[in-house]
């Protein structure tokens, strides 16, 4: 079944509070969810204006730079914190988990400024130690494969049974996963994700075993 992806566009005018911009550094990394792309030109414009030095990023699975999305989020070099424009906080807290640099976050539905730390994403550092320790321990292991397109890491997958030959991988896939489905391997000690990052940070509630994203694991 071919598969139409229409992107829905914001259609007021963004422009960020004064107040944020006094607060923001002199290096800044622009990134935005698709929906407020068309605003970043503006928005660059604005932090300029202000003696800002703007920088957008354009990686490889988006189509605009300054696009983020979550199968996309990299070490960004060259800037001293990062502007996030959209309503959710998935996107800044991957951004702050990789670079180790604060994020601000605006908000152009409801004009909130919210600032995302190290600080604020200790518990789920926390947390993925702990499923990286229950991995290392487990023998049982549950691969989570996407066939969506680039959200695919089957090579990289298979890598894991070189990489630790001492363990038994079971491989799972799937287009979109249902959380209630993997209760019924109940032998399988801890969960590997391949697919969307998001699975193994905010959807991670939904799994009663540990789960960690396969960029977290050392081989």
């Amino acid at each position: 079944m071919k598969t139409l992806f229409i992107e829905a566009k914001y259609k007021g005018k963004v422009k960020l509070p004064i107040k944020l911009v006094k607060q923001l550094p002199k290096t800044i990394g622009l990134f935005a969810a698709v929906q407020f792309i068309d605003s970043l030109k503006d928005i660059k414009k604005q932090l300029e204006k202000s003696d800002k030095r703007v920088k957008l990023f354009k990686t490889k699975h988006t189509k605009y730079p300054g696009q983020l999305l979550g199968c996309s989020i990299e070490q960004f070099s060259g800037v001293d914190a990062f502007l996030y424009i959209g309503d959710g906080l998935f996107h800044p807290k991957a951004l702050v988990m990789k670079n180790n640099k604060p994020v601000y976050v605006y908000n152009p539905l409801n004009k909130s400024v919210k600032t995302i730390t190290r600080r604020d994403i200790d518990r789920l550092l926390k947390k993925q130690k702990g499923a990286y320790l229950r991995f290392l321990e487990s023998k049982e292991i549950g691969v989570l494969i996407s066939i969506k397109p680039g959200q695919n890491q089957l090579k990289r997958a298979l890598k894991l049974k070189e990489a630790y030959p001492d363990k038994n991988f079971y491989f799972l896939v799937f287009d979109t996963v249902d959380f209630s489905q993997l209760e019924n391997f109940p032998f399988i000690e801890c969960f590997i994700n391949t697919a969307c990052p998001r699975i193994g940070l905010d959807d991670s509630s939904k799994i009663k075993k540990p789960i960690l994203n396969i960029g977290d694991i050392h081989s």
